[in-house]
């Protein structure tokens, strides 16, 4: 297992070419310490744990690792399904794409204003239209820990405890005053 920065595991699922819609997350208080635990899984594309903290409202540093190549029968059971929250991955909209990417958003909100519809049919709508890399169901508690975050640490336990002392090391370097 290889740790890295946060930001190229979310790189990783963004480049993965994985069905973007079949993404699953589950999220939450990091068990020891300050941040967030955030596992991120596609059938195809694997399992990745982050662990993250808010520096400042405008830092977020973290580590991260692919745990599993696959959500199996095992894990499965661990993600949510569609009736939970959503989350989305999203790359910039690049400039010569933004009045085309803003037209065709519109069209989308019209259609659903327009017609009878579910939360979920618009997200789902949304993303594909702004040709999101990955999004699906969530399950993230920003004030607590869902019980599925337990069941993975534990699964992942060598991978949770060595992401834990990498994130400490982050929180180490980057703390030169105040409190933690």
């Amino acid at each position: 297992m290889r740790v890295r920065d946060w930001q190229d595991i979310l790189e990783e699922v963004v480049e993965s070419n994985a069905e973007p819609s079949g993404w699953r997350a589950v999220g939450g208080d990091r068990a020891n310490g300050i941040g967030e635990d955030l596992y991120v899984g596609h059938p195809s594309a694997g399992v990745f744990q982050l662990k993250t903290y808010a520096k400042n409202p405008f830092e977020v540093n973290g580590v991260g690792a692919q745990v599993a190549r696959k959500i199996d029968d095992e894990l499965d059971p661990l993600f949510p399904e569609k009736d939970a929250g959503r989350f989305g991955v999203q790359r910039p909209i690049e400039e010569d794409d933004a009045e085309d990417t803003v037209n065709e958003l519109s069209e989308v909100l019209q259609a659903h204003a327009d017609a009878p519809t579910t939360p979920d049919a618009l997200f789902d709508d949304v993303m594909e239209t702004l040709d999101s890399p990955a999004f699906g169901p969530a399950d993230i508690d920003l004030y607590d820990r869902p019980d599925t975050i337990e069941d993975l640490s534990t699964t992942f336990e060598e991978a949770e405890e060595l992401l834990d002392k990498e994130l400490d090391d982050v929180i180490d370097e980057s703390v030169d005053r105040g409190f933690q």
